[in-house]
């Protein structure tokens, strides 16, 4: 290889998962990284026009990267940040909720069998690099990037379910996926999404000892193949306004030689601001792997970033053996996943390995599983008569389908039960008057969905609709809080009769949330993060079903697709 072929290898790129014409801009964008510049390889994230957010499609995701794996003279890697499973960024794939609904669950023998079926399910379509599990201790409920994303705030549990998802992703030894802890040192004690500036960890080094490392720790001891960086300034470990991704004495000296990791260092995506605000495309790569980065992903200017690490090493400030260092490791890595034998994807196996209905009832259950009673005043929960209540679903944005599965649900239990869709985007006019139009209830259910979506800042109800909340908690009626999602929504509204979260906006979650609502599952979720002020960390009111359950019904390719504005997190 000659100095840019090398360079260019450790360069992940972004793309859709749909398959261009060759015609178009996009697609001589592709020939032109791929075969011309050599990039190591790609990524797959959402695409967004900024209101809907669309996933690819199995059959031409895999289509797309056999086309690309043959104009590649070095197979490509490919990753993606299947956080909850293969659906975070693929229709048609098993539907797991996020990462805190596993730690309410308690169990990390199903973390484990998630990692088991991401990775069964990653290799069918042609992804060998999963970015997960997030490793970060969520102990900042002001947290609007991690938030549920994260295990919880305890880092032993954090580290426990850690440990399972490696061990399941790595469990099948023919058809594993390479993983990535993240955000090393740690993400989960910040107010800033780093999409839009730079976060800071403020806790000195004994705290992060204690909390933020002690996942990482497990995860290196679980064997873990890589792990990502975050866009965080940690002052007691290097200058205040370095994010840890640039730092060679966060990535070299704590990671690499007091923490002991050998394996991949990968950068978080270096287009978001944190990064190209203060550094650029070119500046910022050379000092990613000045720090002892390995794997540079998503520079928002590739070929800019090539050029100048290339620069870099003919002008002395880099080495040539520095950069072989790392091509080495991703050269290895991509043997390690077999891509020497096979790297195209097998397009008529993958009806039989995605979605699969015993993995969908499995990802079912433990959304189940998940739910956590919080608060049950005048035991509301579950509804004694689920048609005499007023149910209002939130949808965080006027193109979601948040809620329809729920409503959906709902009907099935109490066909005449009265439900009012309502999205962020209302004015509280047009809010007043959908309330208005319901019946008289003997109760409220709100079923509000808060996610953690990169460039928003904030995993806050938006626009009104914490005002709808407020006027019905005046009407004295009882009122029960669903939080679809952000588990710290009771700060905002702490007179709520009930309070009952699921962790996750996925729609089994939904499911769950009508199940225990109605009281035809077993209430037994704990909280893994503590509510300031309103629930300790461990609490959860356990309720024993008091129906027979519905036919069974699992939500995965027929459900509607999620719209979040999730395109990377």
């Amino acid at each position: 290889m000659t100095l840019r072929d090398e360079v260019a290898q450790l360069v992940f790129i972004p793309f859709h998962g749909e398959s261009p014409n060759s015609q178009t801009r996009e697609y001589r964008k592709f020939v032109r990284l791929i075969h011309e510049e050599r990039v190591g390889g790609l990524i797959l994230v959402n695409w967004s026009n900024g209101r809907v957010v669309q996933k690819a499609e199995p059959y031409a995701l895999a289509a797309f990267l056999n086309r690309m794996q043959r104009m590649a003279k070095v197979p490509l890697m490919v990753g993606g940040d299947f956080e909850r499973g293969a659906s975070m960024r693929v229709n048609g794939t098993t539907v797991f909720p996020h990462a805190m609904a596993f730690g309410a669950a308690g169990d990390p023998a199903l973390t484990r069998y998630e990692g088991e079926v991401t990775a069964r399910e990653a290799r069918a379509l042609g992804v060998h690099w999963v970015y997960y599990p997030v490793a970060d201790v969520n102990n900042n409920p002001d947290n609007p990037i991690i938030n549920i994303r994260s295990f919880g705030e305890n880092p032993e549990a954090v580290a426990a379910h850690v440990k399972a998802f490696i061990e399941g992703a790595h469990a099948d030894k023919r058809e594993f996926v390479l993983t990535s802890a993240k955000h090393f040192p740690g993400h989960g004690d910040t107010a800033t999404d780093t999409h839009l500036s730079l976060a800071v960890i403020t806790a000195d080094r004994a705290r992060l000892d204690r909390v933020e490392l002690v996942p990482f720790r497990a995860a290196i001891d679980a064997g873990v193949d890589s792990i990502m960086t975050a866009h965080v300034a940690v002052p007691a470990l290097a200058p205040p306004d370095l994010p840890a991704t640039l730092s060679p004495a966060i990535l070299t000296g704590l990671l690499r030689q007091d923490m002991g990791f050998k394996g991949l260092v990968v950068t978080d995506a270096l287009e978001m601001a944190s990064i190209v605000k203060t550094f650029g495309s070119g500046e910022a790569a050379v000092r990613a792997l000045e720090a002892g980065a390995d794997a540079l992903l998503m520079p928002a200017d590739p070929e800019a970033a090539i050029r100048a690490v290339v620069t870099a090493v003919e002008k002395g400030r880099l080495t040539r053996a520095r950069i072989q260092e790392s091509a080495v490791k991703l050269l290895a890595a991509k043997e390690k996943v077999g891509l020497a034998r096979q790297r195209f994807v097998d397009l008529d196996a993958i009806g039989d390995i995605v979605d699969a209905p015993e993995a969908n009832e499995r990802a079912q259950q433990i959304a189940d599983r998940a739910v956590t009673l919080v608060r049950n005043g005048d035991n509301l929960l579950p509804l004694t008569a689920p048609e005499q209540a007023c149910y209002v679903t939130m949808a965080e944005s006027r193109y979601s389908t948040e809620g329809q599965i729920f409503a959906q649900e709902l009907h099935k239990r109490a066909p005449h039960a009265a439900v009012a869709a309502l999205d962020a985007s209302l004015s509280r006019g047009d809010l007043d008057d959908a309330l208005r139009k319901l019946p008289a209830c003997a109760s409220y259910v709100v079923a509000a969905f808060a996610s953690v979506s990169a460039y928003r800042g904030s995993v806050a109800l938006a626009g009104e609709l914490p005002g709808v909340v407020e006027t019905l908690a005046a009407t004295g009626k009882p009122l029960a809080l669903v939080s679809l999602g952000n588990p710290y929504l009771l700060r905002g509204f702490p007179t709520v009769t009930a309070y009952l979260a699921t962790f996750s906006t996925v729609p089994p979650s939904e499911i769950a949330a009508v199940k225990a609502l109605v009281g035809e599952i077993d209430i037994r979720g704990r909280l893994p993060v503590s509510i300031p002020g309103l629930a300790a960390y461990g609490e959860g009111i356990q309720l024993r079903a008091t129906h027979a359950p519905a036919p069974p019904v699992t939500a995965s390719s027929a459900s509607p697709a999620e719209a979040t504005g999730e395109a990377r997190q």
